[in-house]
């Protein structure tokens, strides 16, 4: 799907289980001032199961709610073992003429303490006059309040608008040293083409 690639295990009307798997790539500390001279972010890649629970229709859209639920791991360090995460998001869908398609979705990420570490930990080695030591705590990470637009152009092109707006305030380790900024947003446009096509589509 756009989120993750998984295989489905169970279907009923209103409730789906799948396996998936998603990811994100690494980023050298050295290019994050807060994280200079420590070691770097690996890739990391993300496994485990998700439950998606179709809420029905109202305000001319449909609803739904996705609990994913994922071991974490950094192929950058041999597949080492980073933790666990949960992020439960509610999302709405609407249909619009002329080809137009919205969604919203509003989520919260929450993390075992091994991943919070990963992210937000300060080993005492790492310590200096502006950092100090911090062992990150289990708890929520953070907030995500994301929109996506999809107009269909051509059978094979489309084009594709997003905006999103993280937070971590109330985060378990917002008092992190790592943390320099509460709240910050993103803006994409995108065209997108599909290379091949099945023959039939499938229903679902």
């Amino acid at each position: 799907d756009r989120n993750s690639l998984g295989v489905r295990a169970y279907k009923s009307r209103d409730v789906e289980l799948d396996i998936g798997v998603s990811g994100a790539f690494g980023s050298s500390a050295d290019d994050i001032e807060a994280r200079r001279g420590m070691p770097d972010l690996g890739t990391l890649v993300e496994f485990g199961p998700r439950v998606t629970w179709k809420l029905g229709e109202a305000a001319g859209g449909r609803w739904r709610a996705e609990l994913p639920l994922r071991g974490v791991f950094d192929v950058s360090d041999g597949g080492a073992n980073r933790g666990l995460s949960f992020e439960p998001e509610l999302q709405f869908e609407r249909a619009a003429g002329g080809g137009w398609r919205y969604s919203t979705s509003v989520s919260a990420i929450f993390a075992n303490r091994r991943l919070a570490d990963t992210f937000y930990g300060v080993a005492p080695q790492y310590a200096t006059g502006t950092r100090r030591a911090y062992t990150a705590e289990s708890g929520l990470v953070g907030w995500r309040l994301s929109a996506t637009v999809t107009r269909a152009l051509t059978p094979d092109w489309r084009l594709f608008g997003y905006a999103r707006l993280q937070s971590v305030a109330g985060a378990a380790n917002r008092d992190s040293p790592l943390v320099r900024k509460t709240t910050g947003g993103s803006l994409g446009v995108a065209l997108v083409y599909t290379w091949k096509q099945s023959e039939r589509r499938a229903v679902d």
